[in-house]
């Protein structure tokens, strides 16, 4: 690191002292005292001086004590918002009006927790156009999702970076729609995978690989896709996070399937596994040293006005890099969950994710979790509502 730092300031100075001199490297080198050490006679001005403070500083401030690295990401469950193209008078819509317009409010009770990670992902479960066409293999569907382009600015005003954008809605207006959400997602900023693309985000100088996975009735074109995609990416990047759309609907626990590909996304090097589709929360196992999240229920889920359980829970982990002899070392250390409400109100779906306050919402939550694990070999034993240092 200090060779780093010492490189830059070297690059800020030399160019500026020369300019200051008004000299060549030439003239430098041809007038030098042999007995001189060469930077002695460098003048540096002040404001190159502070450039160089603020360098070193930027480089450095994101280091813990021991020189390592943390890395905090927190993910969710489905974030589906604004309303069916076939019916514009949504319940999204109505909400929206009584709220004043500005679709950031139902993200006000949760951005202050996003804003202190590293990296939030959420699985974007709809399609961002104005476009009404419906393909015709959709028209019976009974919901088709969409919101309109500026609705990027939910996930770019409350510090979501990353979405997976591979689940059973992304086609809801066909293959073009799908196309220019992604790009929607790409001007705006926002780092998507899906569609056989791999997203990348870097923070603190760590590049973290993400890919995303629609499984439900396509297992059997998936089982030598995934490990060779991740061996990919890891081979690339030093930390892989791998998203599936998969299992059964409104069930509180994984099928044989989820577990299988889910060890198979770690056995083939994943970091990180996450997972959605249920609408509902699924138990966490750490699969050799990993941890895979079988579902992280709904988010922010505008599909239904009153859905018969609002429990869910943000999911948190950090990751400790250090550098090794053959490069960068990763280490999980651990999770922790915020268990939240997907509305803020009890009495309707008001679209707000708002985490609990009382101890007993919070238990009810953990207790889901623990007795639906309990047929899961490698399944928690706990589930920290803190980090190991804030007990």
């Amino acid at each position: 690191m200090r060779k780093l730092i010492v490189l830059l300031l070297c690059l800020l100075l030399i160019p500026a002292a020369l300019a200051e001199e008004e000299l060549s490297m030439a003239d430098l080198m041809e007038n030098a005292d042999p007995d001189v050490v060469f930077d002695t006679f460098i003048v540096i001005p002040e404001e190159v001086e502070d450039q160089a403070i603020e360098v070193e500083a930027t480089l450095t401030s994101f280091y813990e004590e021991d020189g390592s690295i943390l890395i905090t990401i927190t993910a969710t469950g489905d974030f589906t918002v604004g309303g069916d193209s076939r019916d514009r008078g949504s319940i999204w819509e109505d909400e929206l009006e009584r709220q004043g317009g500005d679709p950031n409010f139902a993200l006000r009770n949760i951005r202050s927790i996003l804003e202190k990670d590293d990296l939030t992902i959420v699985n974007f479960e709809g399609t961002l156009t104005e476009s009404t066409y419906v393909p015709p293999e959709k028209r019976e569907n009974q919901f088709l999702f969409s919101a309109p382009p500026s609705y990027t600015r939910m996930l770019t005003d409350n510090s979501i970076e990353a979405v997976s954008l591979e689940n059973n809605h992304v086609l809801d207006h066909g293959q073009a729609v799908w196309d220019e959400t992604k790009q929607h997602l790409t001007d705006a900023g926002v780092v998507w995978s899906g569609d056989g693309e791999l997203g990348v985000y870097e923070v603190k100088g760590v590049k973290i690989a993400m890919l995303s996975y629609l499984c439900i009735d396509r297992y059997s074109k998936l089982w030598d896709v995934v490990p060779a995609d991740i061996a990919a990416a890891k081979a690339q990047y030093p930390i892989v996070i791998v998203s599936f759309h998969w299992g059964n609907e409104k069930e509180y626990v994984p099928t044989n399937n989820q577990v299988k590909m889910g060890r198979l996304a770690v056995d083939s090097g994943a970091d990180l596994v996450i997972g959605h589709h249920s609408h509902r929360i699924q138990p966490i196992e750490q699969y050799k040293g990993v941890y895979i999240c079988y579902s992280l229920g709904n988010f922010c889920f505008a599909g239904h006005n009153n859905p018969d359980d609002m429990t869910s829970f943000l999911f948190q982990t950090r990751f400790r890099i250090t550098e090794g002899e053959e490069g960068q070392v990763i280490a999980n250390e651990g999770f922790r969950i915020i268990p939240i409400r997907i509305s803020s109100r009890t009495n309707r779906n008001d679209f707000t994710p708002t985490p609990y306050d009382s101890a007993s919402s919070k238990e009810a939550v953990v207790n889901t979790l623990l007795r639906n694990g309990k047929n899961l070999t490698y399944a928690v034993a706990e589930y920290p509502l803190e980090w190991g240092e804030e007990k």
